[in-house]
Formats: structure tokens, sequence, C-alpha cells
């Protein structure tokens, strides 16, 4: 009987590294990102779910991402702010990359711990030594532990209220101090205006109703909902399993970026998930979960278009875009810092962008025209519908790009 240890026994050939393709790519993200009318969604909740984290850093980025993905997008408004601030099923505060997201609040535990509590410390320590350094020793941090704990303690009275409201209850919030004292950058501060920040990425405060409509960014605050203290590594296996099953395959590199995290980190997270390699048409290396290596059921959607707002969570889903987004239409759907504006998509790429005219009627342009007069019948389309889910409101994106300020007139 031959030896397992035999030099003639056969070698183990290794499995076959499957490949995904643009076109699967663009055919999973149709599905998995609600993008496809079959496969839109019942409620606001669960397009939070299937994208893990809604942009927050433009408020009208939440309720336009939401309205294009539900079946019913007529009660988006309603229900964003019902989740928001009634039942708080949804709550806004800081994620990854120190940005302003909203998330289910189930996940409110899994951001802090995978990605707030670094942040938090490094922010901490900057506020101390910058109120001590700008007061000439004056603010020390006795004293903001006590005006922390009666902020808070009011803001628990009150249950949501602005900074000025704030420091009605606690006046030393208004106490100024030197920011960059010598720089070029030299400016006075507040208290108030550092510390409610600190307080958000340590998971303390949220933001709450805004002070005007949805469109609003003046913002009330609120104490946050409680949540257990994870494990560090189990909170960032859990985020990257939710977020794999939502944007794999995906690249180290777009891990690196969308999390914030170092690569060691991501390395660490893969393994516990127990990631599996594919490639890429780029000739990247991606990953997807155990249970999605193979092509989504169902296959390829019904050919979609959709009208996705600036910073929605699709487009800046990914730092590598190519397959989804050609380089050569970034200058005009960017601006300098890398915020994408409104797009238009057609059988998910990115085919042109969107803006709205003075009298706030929704207007678009191809910057792609190979979908040709299918393309432009379902664009039409989708922009009719969402100038009846604007119904005269207008919206003017908070990071300004060329070919929307260009089409806004």
């Amino acid at each position: 009987m031959m030896s397992a240890m035999s030099p003639t026994a056969p070698k183990a050939t290794p499995a076959a590294v499957r490949h995904i393709g643009d076109e699967e790519r663009r055919a999973r993200l149709a599905l998995a990102h609600r993008l496809s009318p079959a496969a839109r969604a019942a409620t606001p909740q669960a397009v939070a779910r299937s994208l893990v984290a809604l942009h927050g850093t433009d408020p009208a980025t939440v309720y336009l991402a939401v309205g294009a993905r539900l079946a019913d997008a007529s009660r988006t408004v309603a229900e964003v702010e019902a989740a928001l601030y009634e039942d708080r099923s949804l709550v806004r505060m800081h994620g990854m990359r120190h940005t302003v997201f909203v998330f289910p609040t189930e996940l409110a535990a899994t951001v802090h711990a995978s990605t707030g509590l670094a942040v938090a410390a490094k922010a901490r320590a900057g506020l101390l030594k910058d109120i001590a350094n700008g007061s000439d020793g004056r603010l020390t941090p006795e004293w903001l532990a006590e005006v922390e704990a009666s902020a808070l303690a009011a803001l628990e009275r009150r249950g949501q209220a602005t900074v000025s409201e704030l420091t009605v209850d606690e006046p030393r919030l208004k106490e100024p101090f030197v920011y960059g004292r010598g720089k070029s950058y030299e400016a006075t501060q507040t208290v108030s205006s550092r510390l409610m920040r600190v307080l958000g990425v340590e998971g303390r405060v949220a933001r709450g109703r805004p002070l005007g409509s949805w469109t609003s960014t003046q913002f009330r605050w609120a104490v946050a909902p409680p949540h257990p203290e994870l494990p560090v590594a189990d909170a960032q296996s859990d985020l990257l399993r939710r977020w794999l099953g939502a944007c794999g395959p995906a690249t180290e590199a777009d891990l690196k970026w969308w999390t914030g995290w170092k690569v060691t980190d991501v390395r660490k997270a893969l393994a516990a998930v127990a990631a599996v390699p594919v490639s890429l048409d780029q000739g990247s290396t991606g990953y997807v979960l155990p249970d999605a290596v193979d092509a989504p059921a169902g296959g390829s959607a019904e050919p979609w278009a959709a009208l996705l707002p600036g910073l929605d969570p699709t487009a800046m889903g990914w730092q590598e875009r190519d397959w989804y987004c050609p380089p050569e239409l970034r200058p005009a759907l960017f601006d300098g810092s890398g915020n994408i504006g409104p797009t238009v998509w057609w059988n998910g790429r990115i085919v042109g962008g969107w803006a709205q005219d003075a009298g706030g009627a929704v207007v678009w342009r191809f910057l792609d025209e190979s979908g040709g007069r299918a393309a432009a019948r379902a664009v039409t389309r989708e922009a009719a519908r969402l100038s009846e889910w604007l119904d005269g409101v207008r919206v003017t994106p908070r990071f300004r790009t060329p070919l929307e300020r260009e089409l806004s007139g």
C-alpha cells in the first residue's frame, strides 16, 4: 500500500482561484446595493443594513440614498426621520475615517470598537493639549472633566439641545482658547466646539434632530444610545464581514481605505472571517465571504438606471473604482478633495451626472452615451421619479463638483 510519505504519491492540487470579472461585480452591486428595481427595499432600515453605512456628512445624502433604493419612496423623509429621531433604529455618529455616517443602531457598538476607539483617544489627547497650551494652563484636565460632566447632565435633562442651549446650562462651555498659537492657522476656539466633537467620536453623544428641514446642516445633540463595549478584534471582524457581504469582492486597498484601519488589522479581520481570495479584471486580488464565491442567484439583474446623490455609499464604496467609474469621467464628477457629486448610473456603471436647475427641476447629462436609447429612456424615468419625490424641494450638495455646478446653472 502506498504510504502518504511515498515520493510517488500524488501531490495535492491547490484549489483554483475563482475569477470575478467587472460584469459580475456590477451584477452583484445591483442586487446587494438595492439598485435594481426588483431588489429595492421596503424600509430605510433595510437599506441601511444592506449598505452597512450611509454617508451622513451631507444630511440630504441620507434621504436621497434611501429614496433611490425604496420600492415606495413616497414616505422616505417621514420614515427616515422616525428611524433617526423617534424609534432610534438608525443613528448618526462618527465612524470610519473620522466621517459622520448613519448606521443601524445595532451596529453602534461594532463601529465604535472597530474604528472609533483609536480615533477618540487621539481626539481626546489633542483637545487636552490644545486647551492647556491655548489657555496658558488656565484650563486644566480637572476643569474640563467638571465641564464635561455638567454638559452631559444638562443634555440628559433636555433630551436634545444645541450647543447654544447647553451653554445656558453650562456657561464654561464658552471659554475661549487659542488654537495653533504662533502658526499660520492660529485661531480662537471655544471649548464647546471641540468638546462636543470629541464626545461624538467617543460614542457618548450623537446628532439629534436638525434645526430646520431634512436638508439642514445644523443639528442638535443628544446622548448616544447605550451600547456594550466589544473587543476590538471581534468588532473589526464583524464590521468587515458585513461590509464584504455588501461590497465584496474588494481588495485590501479598498478595505484599508474604507475602514481607515492599518493593513495589519485588515489582514487579521480577513483571516478571522475566512475571506476567500478571487482574481479581478484589473489583475488585483479581491476577497469575498465563503458563501459568496459563486455568482449570485438569478445572474445579472434586468437593465437598470439610478440617480444617486453626492457622497452616495455605492459611489464612495471602494478606493479602486475603475470597474464602475471610468477615470476619464472623474474630473467632472469629483471635487478637489475626492468627494463625488450626484451621479447617473446605467447597469452598474457611472455614465453621467445630475443636478437641479434654478427652478428645482432635475436635469442630467450623459458623459458616456454607450447605453444608447435604452439608457436614455431609463434615466429619463428615474429623473421623473426623483423630481416627483423631491416635490419642489431644492437640494444643493454640500460638496460642489464641476458638472453639478454647470447643470445647476
